[in-house]
């Protein structure tokens, strides 16, 4: 585990709120000179605590979705039957998301389509597949209260000075 100060948690704070800066622009939102500023954040990308660079694509401007998460769980738990059902969601790229759960059921989907036809047709491709689902629920999204947002960095900075 990489050892990080406060101003390493302030460029993490930084970039989780705006994406990829500038070198000027991170050196000016930290406090820090440009070239400092620019060596924490390499330090901190090889260390693999930066992932990646994403834009917010604001879908509702391309045209209507729908957002559904959906409850599944698998007929059998064995090793093989989760690998089988993981390795097949990656091939949907309308499955945003995908979590493996504690408790009563087995995953957390949350997929976007254009409508609730083009979900439940990659529903019977899922059951189609064989993928192992027993059952599913699924519960439509109906009004976004809050999502995205920056992660709570908080939680590991109590000990900084």
């Amino acid at each position: 585990m990489i050892k990080l100060d406060a101003r390493d948690f302030d460029i993490l704070r930084a970039l989780s709120r705006e994406g990829r800066m500038s070198k000027t622009r991170l050196a000016e939102a930290i406090g820090l000179s440009p070239t400092p500023a620019w060596e924490r954040l390499k330090k901190l990308e090889k260390a693999g605590l930066i992932e990646g660079y994403h834009a917010e694509i604001n879908l509702r401007k391309l045209g209507s979705t729908v957002t559904v998460f959906v409850a599944a769980e698998l007929a059998d738990h064995t090793q093989a039957s989760f690998q089988t059902f993981e390795s097949s969601v990656q091939s949907h790229e309308e499955i945003l998301g995908c979590w493996a759960l504690g408790g009563g059921f087995d995953y957390l989907l949350q997929i976007v389509t254009r409508d609730i036809d083009a979900y439940q047709r990659l529903i019977d491709t899922l059951l189609d597949a064989r993928i192992g689902i027993a059952r599913y629920f699924t519960y439509i999204v109906t009004k976004q209260v809050k999502g995205g947002g920056t992660p709570p960095l908080g939680l590991f900075t109590d000990h900084l000075d």
